[in-house]
């Protein structure tokens, strides 16, 4: 889910094409079954999208974690009883053979033995399965430090598809939803009201928050995006909240993350909720004694 939602907001139409071979957005349907692609961890980790250095002399450790059933990733009839065998998985990284000026100038901040610092946005995905059938939520994402709290929100709904083969996953649900606020402690954001109505198309404000997004993300002027206002409609919608300009003088120990969100009418049966935050993380390494820690 979280790969789902980064790459609808992040992707662009060229950069979707090329990732065709990694099976992004891909139905496979020959014969025999067999299946193969190469997936980027940047899609998947925003460690390897953000830190463009080279790592000295650590150790490298990639834990893959399967579901207990594959019914999130396949899309048929759950009568036929498919499964996925994965037969061999391949982890291809590059390595660097430095000149003899900059090998000495590695080799000169080994012998330092000072820290090597790594910055990258870190994505956490929190999900509020079963919603009650009301028109208004509050829901408690939880509470982080000063220094993890969001940059950026995404904000999903999705009704009868978590562990359904038959429904496709990468779909979300509009629930006739209304509004949605972010409240980081008493810090509001957007600070006006959406007042959507998508019985009569009245989202354009949610497509303009998706677009604008991965300018101010990537910091560029570039204004492609991944999906149409149409395909928006489709396959989501999902509200892209900026939350990146806070007032940083007002500081307190913790910060409490809630949204807030109404619906036209009640929220249907089976309906989940998605949140997910993107915030800075600051890891520190000695390459000289191979010892990694977590700063923020």
């Amino acid at each position: 889910m979280t790969s789902i939602l980064k790459n609808y907001i992040l992707l662009t139409l060229d950069r979707g094409v090329t990732l065709g071979n990694a099976s992004w957005d891909t139905y496979i349907d020959n014969v025999d079954g067999n299946f193969n692609f190469c997936v980027p961890l940047s899609m998947l980790v925003g460690f390897r999208e953000d830190y463009k250095r080279v790592v000295i002399n650590a150790r490298h450790e990639l834990i893959l974690i399967r579901s207990r059933n594959d019914n999130n990733i396949l899309l048929g009839d759950p009568a036929l009883e498919p499964k996925i065998e994965l037969l061999k998985i391949q982890w291809r990284m590059p390595h660097v053979l430095l000149n003899e000026v900059n090998k000495l100038s590695m080799l000169r901040a080994l012998e330092s033995g000072r820290y090597l610092s790594m910055t990258f946005r870190s994505w956490d995905l929190y999900e509020f399965s079963l919603l009650q059938s009301t028109t208004k939520h509050s829901w408690t994402v939880k509470a982080v430090t000063q220094l993890e709290k969001p940059r950026y929100v995404i904000f999903a709904l999705q009704t009868g598809r978590k562990n359904v083969m038959s429904q496709d996953v990468t779909i979300f649900d509009d629930c006739k939803l209304t509004n949605v606020k972010l409240y980081l402690n008493s810090e509001c954001y957007p600070y006006d009201v959406r007042n959507l109505d998508f019985e009569k198309n009245k989202y354009a404000i949610l497509y303009d928050m998706y677009s604008r997004f991965r300018r101010a993300y990537y910091g560029c002027d570039c204004a492609e995006a991944f999906l149409t206002t149409t395909n928006f409609l489709f396959r989501g919608p999902f509200v892209v909240i900026d939350c990146s300009r806070q007032n940083e003088s007002i500081k307190s120990a913790t910060v409490d993350v809630r949204l807030e969100f109404d619906c036209k009418e009640n929220i249907p049966a089976n309906t989940t909720a998605y949140c997910l935050i993107m915030h800075d993380r600051v890891v520190e390494y000695s390459p000289l004694i191979n010892v990694v820690r977590r700063i923020v």
